[in-house]
């Protein structure tokens, strides 16, 4: 099953419902630091009728399995509407950031990735390089990374 989505940049607030609805149904700070700043970059998936069913935050952060990584940025924050998982909407978000990331100078993006979401992350390049860790409140993770190779030779 395919859904159109149309992927766009957004301001930080636009991801506070669905992180809330998805990320932290039993309560917790959707507000996180670096959301507002002009390096991070956030991306909403919306359906034909405009309603967001998808985000995803992008920040420059070193890479705590990689430490010399020149240029890393992590994932965090990314939730999909239940209600359309494994309709596209997750990987059209994904490919959007890895592309804004690799625009942006990025040449690795890593993530605390829930253990229910990795077989997502490694179907799109995504490696595991530690864990299984708990995150307090939150619950089991992995640490996930994908370096971003350039489709043109330097």
């Amino acid at each position: 099953m395919s859904t159109p989505v149309s992927v766009g940049e957004v301001p930080a607030g636009v991801t506070y419902d669905l992180r809330r609805a998805v990320l932290r149904p039993g309560g917790g700070d959707v507000v996180w630091a670096g959301d507002e700043s002009p390096a991070t970059f956030h991306l909403a998936a919306r359906d034909a009728d405009g309603r967001v069913v998808g985000v995803v935050r992008f920040s420059p952060a070193p890479c705590p399995w990689r430490p010399g990584a020149r240029a890393a940025w992590q994932l965090r924050g990314m939730a999909t509407d239940p209600a359309v998982r494994g309709s596209g909407a997750g990987r059209a978000l994904l490919a959007a950031g890895l592309a804004g990331v690799a625009a942006r100078g990025g040449d690795l993006v890593w993530c605390d990735a829930r253990t229910t979401a990795a077989g997502f992350y490694e179907r799109a390049g995504f490696t595991v390089v530690a864990g299984p860790y708990d995150k307090p409140g939150i619950g089991p993770h992995l640490g996930m990374l994908k370096d971003l190779v350039p489709l043109t030779p330097r």
